[in-house]
């Protein structure tokens, strides 16, 4: 049994239709001419894609299951489709797995003096601890340059919140007190009051659209968002079409509709009167955010805007699937600088603190920086092995820990990897390498002292952005979409595909 291209377009042009996405699924009908094929729709069950895909993973499974000559050969757990595409990943959870069974039942010391036998994994976890001590200990006081630093952040000192009841793709902190906001797959968005009087505490936003006259909620994904610069109002964006904003105790002060479905990315302006945003449509918008009202709409790219991020208070950058970079200003009906030289799509555009230098991440594998005084990249970084999901600046000025150290720029990438890289100087400074799985999330401590990263190996790794080395580690329950540290720099916030958000209290370590 084999498919034809035309019958795996009619699967994916049929779910699109059946999860509400009627513009996409015109737009792909009409791209891969779903109308000149012969296949009967009548016949094709409803979900019949996620059924084709479901049973694929369970053979999948098996066949990694089963050896060649038949018998079982190791056990697996329950494959995502991430896993499934991305065999790597599961060999290498295969192996962590055989080495925590190994670990259960033997543990013995770097000189051979004394093995230990035990059933009870707490007595092993223990002793194995008192020897890692023992060894950090030794290599301290012989001035090892090796020297572990890593602590792993025990369950005891994680907060976790749980409500949500799908993935939880985002999550951002209040810049002036500790509410944490999160957006999900169950078409809401959370605020989480973290402040130590109110541990906690949640409010459920809950992304409605009108239906027949009724509000009805929307079963679309909320995959973006950001405070205000003030901390008094949230917006989030969701699959949609609709940016809404929000008051902190949970009120819906406005709905932005002029996009022609889902919203991939928005950002407030520093001043706080304009708010960004890119869609699938292919267009991005400048919202006023006292009317709520469309201020002007930008249709420059040849296919969806990815992501988008202010430059001053009215000129922004944008880019696409087209591979390309806009960079956009209020009230001029044309881009004032284009940038071209990505090879695949543009997955995310950062400016540094200042607003001179744009960095922008691809699937092409490259991490280029621009500056608007040239039309050609000022640098090509070419190390990662995968494409690069995302990418941060390092905060810059008075309050962090070296006002007068060079740019820092880091970068997350599906090789599993995270690279700091010395945008002056044009050279990588670390490649920081502990995660096992793809990285989606990179975020510098207030200060610039630290950075946390989240990979969907499910640990969120606190790295020395002097040093290199990693201080603290703490794994959680699923796949890390989102690290944030709050304003004064002593919690990580972080979001899961699992529907858990949780936060470290670096206060406690």
């Amino acid at each position: 049994m084999s498919f034809s291209s035309d019958e795996v377009n009619f699967l994916v042009y049929r779910y699109l239709q059946e999860s509400g996405f009627q513009h996409s699924a015109y737009t792909f009908g009409i791209e891969s001419h779903i109308s000149q094929s012969n296949i009967n729709g009548a016949l094709v069950p409803p979900a019949a894609l996620l059924s084709i895909v479901q049973k694929g993973l369970q053979y999948t499974e098996a066949e990694i299951s089963i050896g060649e000559d038949g018998t079982e050969q190791r056990m697996v757990e329950s494959l995502s489709l991430i896993d499934a595409v991305m065999p790597d990943v599961v060999a290498s959870r295969q192996n962590q797995q055989n080495q925590q069974k190994q670990s259960k039942t033997e543990v013995q010391d770097t000189n051979g003096e004394e093995v230990i036998t035990s059933n009870d994994p707490e007595v092993v976890t223990e002793r194995a601890a008192e020897r890692t001590e023992m060894e950090l200990d030794e290599q301290q006081g012989s001035g090892s340059s090796n020297i572990a630093s890593t602590i792993e952040i025990p369950a005891s000192k994680a907060t976790k919140l749980r409500g949500h009841e799908s993935e939880v793709f985002i999550c951002a902190w209040n810049p002036t007190t500790d509410l944490l906001a999160s957006g999900s797959g169950d078409s809401t968005a959370r605020i989480w009051d973290m402040n130590d009087h109110c541990m906690g505490g949640q409010l459920i936003l809950r992304h409605c659209i009108q239906r027949d006259g009724t509000e009805v909620p929307s079963n679309k994904d909320v995959t973006s968002l950001d405070w205000n610069c003030d901390g008094t109002l949230l917006a989030t964006g969701s699959y949609d079409g609709y940016a809404r904003i929000w008051t902190t105790d949970g009120s819906l002060a406005s709905t932005l509709g002029q996009h022609k479905g889902p919203i991939f990315a928005l950002k407030w302006n520093k001043r706080g009167n304009y708010i960004l945003s890119a869609g699938v449509d292919k267009t991005t918008i400048i919202w006023d955010a006292a009317s709520g009202q469309c201020t002007q709409q930008f249709g420059f790219h040849m296919a969806p805007a990815l992501d988008v991020d202010w430059q001053t208070n009215t000129s922004f950058a944008s880019c696409s699937t087209d591979q390309c970079i806009h960079v956009c200003k209020l009230n001029v009906n044309k881009p004032i600088k284009s940038f071209q030289g990505h090879t695949n799509e543009v997955n995310a555009i950062k400016w540094d603190p200042q607003g001179n230098l744009l960095a922008s991440c691809s699937d092409d594998m490259s991490l280029k920086i621009w500056s608007m005084k040239q039309d050609s990249w000022v640098h090509d970084f070419q190390a990662h092995s995968k494409e690069i999901y995302t990418i941060k600046w390092s905060p810059t000025g008075p309050g962090t820990h070296n006002p007068n150290m060079n740019l820092t720029l880091a970068s997350a990438s599906f090789d599993s990897t995270v690279r700091l890289w010395d945008v002056e100087k044009g050279g990588c400074i670390h490649t920081l390498t502990k995660h096992s799985e793809p990285v989606y999330s990179v975020a510098f401590s207030p200060d610039g002292k630290f950075l946390a990263s989240g990979s969907f190996d499910k640990c969120v790794h606190i790295w020395s952005t002097q040093s290199g080395n990693l201080v603290h580690s703490y794994k959680g329950t699923g796949g890390i979409f989102e690290v944030c540290w709050n304003s004064r720099g002593d919690k990580v916030g972080a979001s899961a595909s699992d529907g858990s958000v949780f936060v470290l209290d670096l206060r406690k370590l």
